[in-house]
Formats: structure tokens, C-alpha cells, sequence
């Protein structure tokens, strides 16, 4: 259904924030109809949409849950998004170390999912455009099984962004596959055109156990810290 939602933005040459969030509450509509009863379910969001930012053409970035979205530019890997994750807090104040956070017990529970009864709670971050930025958006599935460095190390080696989504698929079910895997390369670097390209290559979605979020967002990933602060997290009205 998420899904859905957000394929009425492709083609569209901007959008803003308010798109995004437009997209997220019809997502979470859907399925408060969906689940009713008993039944659960919930799911991880992330993404990366071409806006303008005072004139200047620039990424917005949002994210809720733990699926994340990569910045590749110059040579470096950044991770732009924070997970949402229990082991997240854990980890931001000192309670497990990042060798513990695969062996936790509550590795999978997320502190905001969309699904879970509550309206979509994502983070934002409007990062500006560079001419050789590579965008990775990926589920747990990817970054449970396959580590930064390799990650930043196939960007390097393939250029094609189809073939590149495809390699780090590969990669994580040659180290396992633990979890489903779901991999988005964009190659959207700005050009005089001011067009973008994006090629995509997905694996099954994850499966995940969403829990209700808590009072204090996290701030940095399990691995790396987010690039920049988010220009917005979560809601305010």
C-alpha cells in the first residue's frame, strides 16, 4: 500500500514535504482499514524525492522505521537516516555496545513503523544536490548481513545503478540473507538538464515486529550517524 501511495509522485519533476506526508497518512488510512480485529501488521518507509530548497535543487530524505537510505558522493558513504529501532535507544545511551546489537533479543522491534495504529511519525532531512550523488535505499535485510565498507566498496566498483542494487542483493544472501532483502539504487546526480536517473531493483520485503514508538527519537544509526540533523522529526501540529 505504501508503495501505491508514493508511485503518484514518480515522474513529477519536484515535490515537497508536504507530498511526503500526504503519502504516509493515505498509506496509514489504508491499512488502519486493512487491520482491523485482531490482525496486525506494519511496515518500514524510506525514501528520496527531487525538491527546491530556496532556489537550489535539493533531496529530501525521509524515513520511518529502521529502513534506511545511504548517501553516496565523492568516494564516501554516509548514512543520512536514524533508525527507529529499540536497540537505537539502547544504543544512543550507552546501554549495549554495537557488537550486542545483533545478538539483543529486541533487535527487530521498532519504536515507529507504519501500521501500527499510530499516524506516521517520519524524519526529514533536505540535503543539497551534488553532481555525483548515488542514493542506496535499503531494509534491515541489507545492512544486517552486509557492512558499510562493503557496501561503499560495490557502489565503487559498478557503475550501473540496476546492476549496483542487484550486487548488494547478492552480497547479503551470500552472507546469509538472515532477512528479506530490498535494495533501491539511485544515480541523481544534478546535470545542466536538471534530470535525475533512477533505477531500481527490489528483493521480497522484510519482516520486522512493530512496537509504538517512544517520547525521544533517536539521533544516530546502529553503525554510522546520520548525516545531518533531520530537518524535521516527526510532527508538529
Amino acid at each position: 500500500m505504501a508503495v501505491e501511495e508514493f508511485a503518484r509522485l514518480a515522474g513529477r519533476p519536484s515535490v515537497g514535504t508536504a507530498d511526503v506526508l500526504a503519502c504516509l497518512d493515505s498509506a496509514w488510512a489504508r491499512l488502519r482499514e486493512e487491520l482491523t480485529g485482531d490482525r496486525q501488521g506494519g511496515t518500514t518507509v524510506a525514501g528520496v524525492a527531487t525538491v527546491e530548497d530556496e532556489g537550489r535543487p535539493s533531496w529530501l530524505v525521509f524515513n520511518v522505521g529502521d529502513s534506511r537510505v545511504y548517501r553516496w558522493a565523492d568516494g564516501v558513504l554516509h548514512q543520512v537516516t536514524a533508525d527507529h529501532s529499540v536497540v537505537q535507544e539502547l544504543l544512543v545511551e550507552g546501554r549495549v555496545t554495537p557488537d550486542e546489537v545483533a545478538r539483543h533479543p529486541e533487535r527487530n522491534v521498532l519504536t515507529r513503523a507504519l501500521g501500527t495504529g499510530r499516524r506516521p511519525d517520519p524524519d526529514l532531512w533536505i540535503l543539497p544536490a551534488g553532481p555525483s550523488d548515488r542514493f542506496v535505499i535499503c531494509t534491515d535485510g541489507l545492512t544486517r548481513d552486509v557492512p558499510a565498507n562493503r557496501i561503499a566498496e560495490l557502489l565503487s566498483q559498478e557503475p550501473d545503478a540496476r546492476r549496483a542494487a542487484s550486487a548488494l542483493v547478492a552480497e547479503a544472501l551470500l552472507n546469509g540473507g538472515h532477512d528479506n532483502v530490498s535494495v533501491v539504487v539511485v544515480d541523481g546526480g544534478t546535470r545542466a538538464d536538471g534530470a535525475d536517473g533512477t533505477q531500481p531493483a527490489a528483493a521480497e520485503p522484510r519482516d520486522t515486529l512493530p512496537r509504538q514508538r517512544r517520547d525521544a527519537p533517536p539521533h544516530e544509526g546502529p553503525t554510522a550517524a546520520p548525516a545531518t540533523p533531520p530537518a524535521r522529526s516527526g510532527r508538529h501540529s
